[in-house]
């Protein structure tokens, strides 16, 4: 399996940006899907973006949709989540996860499918 590792959290003010980083080792996932979800205190993780293997099919959930982006670097060893006009509500720790699917069924993947990293929290204060 691919290992994964989340970096770029941190506290910000609302309407500030932040950009988070998914870095893998251990073998490419350039053919891979990947995702970010979200996972708020006392509520479930929720899907936030992902992004097809070729880079050219990206999903959004409406709650981030123009606000966030995904990207992948050429060499497609990292994905990036630009965060922009950040809000209280998108306060969670971020997950990034990578599996050999389509970016459709990405959106749909649950823990313990495919590759997870261990996170990496935003703060958005008021």
């Amino acid at each position: 399996q691919v290992q994964l590792v989340e970096s770029g959290g941190g506290l910000v003010q609302a309407g500030a940006s932040l950009t988070l980083s998914c870095a893998a080792s251990g073998r490419t996932f350039s053919t891979d899907a990947v995702g970010w979800f979200r996972q708020a205190p006392g509520k479930e993780r929720e899907f936030v973006a992902t992004i097809s293997g070729s880079g050219g099919i990206r999903f959004y959930a409406d709650s981030v949709s123009g606000r966030f982006t995904i990207s992948r670097d050429k060499a497609k060893t990292t994905v990036y989540l630009q965060m922009n006009s950040l809000k209280v509500d998108d306060t969670a720790t971020y997950f990034c996860a990578a599996a050999p699917i389509t970016a459709q069924g990405m959106r749909n993947l649950r823990p313990g499918v495919g590759s997870w990293g261990q996170g990496t929290q935003v703060l958005v204060s008021s």
